[in-house]
C-alpha cells in the first residue's frame, strides 16, 4: 500500500484553508490538500514539507506541523490506488502560495469548502480535522472509484 503525506495550511486569523487543485496526476480536476509519496530516507513530516513548498511555494518547519490522521483508502477495482495517507494542519509558514506545474492553490472559509470538487470521503474528515480533533479512519470505494462504500473509525 502506497503511504502519502497531506497538508492542510489553516489561516485562524482569516478563518480559512488553503486548498489546491490538482491539474495532473492522481485526483486532477479535485481540490485537496498538498502532499504527495515519500522519498527514501523521508520521514512524514520532512516530506509533508517538501510537497508543500514543490506543490505550493511556502516554506514550513517540521515542528510546525500538527498530526491530524491517519487515513486508509482502500479501491477494490483499482488495488494499485490504496494508499495510507497521513494528514497535517499547518498554522504557521513562511511565503505566499504559488501555483505550480500540478495544482493551483486557491483559499476557501472554514464554511465554504468545495466538498462537492473534492474526493467523495473529504466530507467525513476534512471538518473535523479543521476543529482540531485527530482521527485515525478508513475508506472503501465502490467499484465505480467515485463513491464511498464503507466508512470505519479505526481505534
Amino acid at each position: 500500500m502506497l503511504v502519502n503525506v497531506l497538508v492542510l495550511p489553516l489561516d485562524r486569523p482569516q478563518h480559512r484553508v488553503l486548498l489546491g487543485f490538482k491539474k495532473t496526476g492522481f485526483g486532477a480536476g479535485k481540490y485537496g490538500g498538498f502532499g504527495g509519496k515519500l522519498e527514501v530516507g523521508e520521514t512524514l513530516a520532512v516530506a509533508a514539507v517538501r510537497e508543500l513548498q514543490e506543490e505550493s511555494g511556502l516554506l514550513a518547519k517540521p515542528h510546525n506541523l500538527w498530526y491530524a490522521a491517519q487515513l486508509e483508502f482502500l479501491f477494490p477495482a483499482c488495488p494499485d490506488w490504496n494508499r495510507t495517507v497521513h494528514v497535517f494542519r499547518l498554522e504557521f509558514w513562511e511565503g505566499e502560495p504559488q501555483e505550480s506545474d500540478q495544482i493551483r492553490p486557491e483559499w476557501f472559509g472554514l464554511d465554504e469548502l468545495p466538498l462537492k470538487q473534492m474526493w467523495a470521503d473529504v466530507p467525513y474528515w476534512l471538518p473535523q480535522i479543521l476543529q482540531g480533533n485527530r482521527l485515525k479512519m478508513r475508506f472503501t470505494y465502490r467499484q465505480d472509484n467515485q463513491t464511498v462504500e464503507l466508512v470505519e473509525e479505526l481505534e
